[in-house]
Formats: C-alpha cells, structure tokens, sequence
C-alpha cells in the first residue's frame, strides 16, 4: 500500500494529489473536515501537522526560534524546516496561517462576548448599526499559544 512519491508515474502522481486536493476543498464545514482528516490520517500524524501549523504561527509572530522549541519541545531542525517552507515561493501556509489567525480572532471575541455579556464586543454585536463609525474590538487574548 505505501508508495514513495518516485515510485509513482508523473502522470499518477498528479491525478492522486489532485484527488486530495479536490477531496479536501470539496469540504465546507468543520465538522465535516474535523471527519475526514480523522478517516484519512492516523492520530499522529494529524498532532504532526497540527503543530507544523503551530510553529509556521509562531514564526509569522515573529517568535524566536529558540522560544518555539522549548514552547513546543521540538527541535530546531522541525523549527528550521517550517521556516524553510514558509519562505518557499508558494504562499500555501501564509494564506491558511492568515484564515486561521481570523479564525481565532473571531473565538477570542465570541469567548470574550460569552465571559462580558455586557462588554464593548457584546454591546457591539447586539447593536451593530450603533457601532458602525468605531472600529472592530480587539480580543484580549491571542491564540498564538
């Protein structure tokens, strides 16, 4: 069953990541990804990528290296190879970090509206047409971490 990427046609090799890419951007929901990756991917491997996620987030903040592998107990090779895709040419994992970052910032306001329901972000959600001239709220706690 396993395959070495070499050991693939050129013309195989493009028709199956063309079939997981298609698989996965056919996906819309959460949960219905959430599914898919937990069939598709063993537990370690799914922890794998979730931190390689993590790090490229930690060196887009601007974390210093040796933060990052004393935070996560990993390697400066694991922290250096992120590194190395990140300043690849191919603007994969800055646009998926950048949707995360959004991500996250919209859970730290929802949790921060749930925490303060009569806060600024609360206020402002229950009355957006009032707020409209002042600008977004910032959350308090980043999901850098």
């Amino acid at each position: 069953m396993k395959k070495k990427p070499n050991q693939l046609t050129k013309q195989e090799y493009i028709h199956t990541l063309d079939l997981l890419y298609t698989a996965a951007s056919s996906l819309q929901e959460r949960d219905t990804v959430k599914r898919f990756l937990r069939d598709l991917l063993t537990p370690s491997e799914r922890v794998m990528l979730g931190r390689r996620i993590w790090i490229a987030r930690l060196l887009l903040a601007k974390t210093p290296q040796d933060e990052i592998c004393r935070k996560l107990k990993v390697g400066p090779n694991t922290v250096c190879r992120v590194g190395k895709w990140l300043e690849d040419q191919f603007p994969g994992y800055e646009k998926a970090i950048q949707n995360i970052n959004k991500e996250m910032d919209k859970r730290a306001i929802m949790r921060e509206i749930k925490d303060n329901p009569l806060g600024y972000a609360a206020r402002k959600k229950k009355y957006p047409l009032y707020y409209l001239l002042f600008p977004e709220p910032k959350p308090k706690k980043k999901y850098l971490s």
